[in-house]
């Protein structure tokens, strides 16, 4: 599934096997956002799966270069797993 621009945020939901990896997964995606200092807004969810939002609020809460970027940082999350 590819990212959404819809509302003015990027968003994606990610599936996982189970619990503990959907929260391994999140917590990755916590260290590429304090490294880059741009923080999504996750949902954990229905025990396994990880929604994301994405948009940049000292713009104006608009989707802006930063968001792609992370975007691509948490999709290479999942091809190194």
């Amino acid at each position: 599934m590819e990212w959404k621009n819809k509302n003015n945020k990027l968003t994606k939901t990610y599936s996982f096997k189970d619990f503990m990896e959907a929260v391994n997964f999140i917590n990755k995606v916590a260290v590429i956002a304090e490294e880059i200092k741009h923080h999504p807004t996750l949902y954990l969810h229905s025990y396994k799966k990880v929604d994301i939002q994405l948009t940049t609020h000292d713009q104006g809460a608009v989707v802006t270069e930063i968001d792609f970027k992370m975007a691509e940082r948490i999709d290479e999350i999942i091809k190194e797993d």
